[in-house]
């Protein structure tokens, strides 16, 4: 299977268009970080480990900007393995986000600010997944 990592605006303004207007939904983020980040030569960044284009270029600033549109982190950390997976499926961190609805995470998406800093993720990341989902306690 191919690596995933570039967000795609049609499938985000999909899910944003066929979810439940005012639902909160919940995100889950499925992490694996280059050894080194995989910038264009013309990104005019210096050289850096995945793990930091991640937290110290993309994450403060898209943190700052879902925390203002009122999401909320749920929980992150490091993966510890796999249950049932593909065998070559191997995650280096894992994060769940709650946004108020589908719609405050496609206008975080596309918001000026998050699309100037969103290649730090691109380039941090050898594979992700991003997983929307509402929740719900039903049948639990």
């Amino acid at each position: 299977m191919p690596a995933a990592v570039a967000m795609v605006p049609d499938l985000i303004d999909a899910v944003a268009a066929a979810a439940p207007a005012g639902e909160p939904i919940l995100m889950l983020n499925l992490l694996r970080f280059r050894p080194q980040a995989d910038y264009a030569a013309d990104a005019g960044v210096s050289p850096c480990t995945g793990r930091e284009a991640y937290y110290d270029r993309y994450a403060p600033v898209a943190s700052r900007l879902i925390f203002a549109q009122g999401a909320r982190i749920h929980a992150y950390g490091t993966a510890l393995g796999n249950l049932i997976a593909p065998a070559d499926e191997v995650w280096d961190e894992l994060l769940l986000v709650e946004y108020p609805d589908a719609r405050t995470f496609q206008a975080l998406f596309h918001n000026p600010e998050y699309q100037a800093v969103v290649f730090h993720r691109t380039a941090a990341l050898a594979d992700s997944r991003l997983t929307p989902f509402l929740a719900s306690s039903a049948g639990l």
